[in-house]
């Protein structure tokens, strides 16, 4: 992502073996000054650049939906690899994001060396930064291995694109075990950060023969966005508008009311209130932010804890986090 609601936690029973072997507690004996190394880090971080939040949450979630949450996404390219965050659509991540992971793992590394994963450090992070912008809390559990894999080629196919029928979404999250009504509620998220003009342009310029902008606009919306995105291919490329036009930076349901008065910023966003498969878990939203709180902290507890390595042979403790411990070079 403030007003943390409780969360019934997920049935450890019902869990993969490896996904049972987490705790809360993890590091509770191992590293205990985390939690509050954790929330300083992430507080002055935040003061700092407000969109720290939204960014740190847009990296989890193409950290987890690739290789899993396993840090992948934190790997720099060498001369041997092209790694995850140099893929197309992760070169949008935010500095910020990865400077955050950092600054967390390096003064942790100093009071607790070679103990804390990268991957859990990430996931912490997202955790508190969504309920200090007002978003619920969720139980975050511990013992993530850091992934020993991060490939550029990997990505393709595992992340949802502003180009993508609703239909295309839908398989893409039932392909890792989520419902639909996960799959909106995750999309909840937008309701802070902001996209690219590039991201939504094919909507506000020459749209049809019939009309210059996507009548699912809200007209007076479409018509800010046009002056604001006016050079966004030549002078202001790095031009963008917020996700949620109307409280940017509270982690509300306002994105769900805005896709009911034609605010939806991505073709995807405003989709979900003309399907019919999506659009009644919109109008729960819009009208019980109760419900989407409960309902997005249970579908971000689940993604926190999506192919997550926890075997040694999986995974390791990275010194730092934007390399592995051993560099292959072949």
């Amino acid at each position: 992502m403030a007003m943390p609601l409780l969360l019934v936690a997920l049935t450890l029973s019902f869990l993969p073996h490896t996904q049972s072997k987490l705790t809360a507690a993890y590091y509770d004996k191992s590293c205990p000054p985390l939690k509050s190394i954790m929330r300083d880090i992430i507080s002055t971080k935040q003061i700092e650049d407000p969109t720290t939040a939204a960014a740190t949450l847009r990296l989890f979630f193409h950290d987890c939906m690739v290789e899993g949450c396993d840090a992948s996404v934190l790997i720099s390219s060498t001369s041997f690899n092209t790694a995850e965050r140099d893929a197309d659509i992760n070169l949008s991540l935010s500095g910020g994001s990865f400077d955050l992971i950092t600054r967390a793992k390096t003064a942790i590394e100093i009071q607790c060396p070679d103990t804390v994963s990268c991957a859990d450090i990430l996931a912490i992070a997202t955790r508190d930064l969504i309920v200090m912008v007002g978003g619920p809390f969720y139980d975050v559990r511990l013992g993530r291995k850091d992934g020993l894999i991060s490939q550029s080629s990997r990505v393709d196919g595992n992340l949802a694109t502003s180009s993508m029928s609703v239909s295309d979404i839908i398989s893409l999250f039932s392909a890792k075990g989520f419902t639909t009504q996960e799959m909106v509620a995750l999309s909840g998220a937008h309701t802070i950060g902001f996209s690219h003009c590039k991201e939504f342009s094919r909507r506000i310029y020459n749209f049809s023969k019939a009309s210059d902008f996507d009548p699912s606009y809200n007209p007076n919306y479409a018509e800010a966005l046009r002056k604001l995105c006016a050079n966004y291919s030549t002078t202001d490329t790095g031009m963008a508008a917020f996700n949620d036009v109307v409280t940017p930076s509270k982690f509300d349901n306002m994105y769900f009311l805005n896709l009911k008065k034609g605010l939806g910023l991505l073709t995807t966003d405003q989709a979900l209130y003309t399907d019919s498969r999506t659009k009644p878990f919109v109008d729960l939203y819009a009208q019980n932010q109760t419900a989407f709180f409960q309902d997005f902290a249970h579908a971000m507890e689940k993604v926190s804890v999506y192919n997550i390595k926890s075997a040694e042979s999986k995974g390791e403790i990275r010194r730092r986090c934007d390399s592995f411990n051993n560099v292959k070079t072949s």
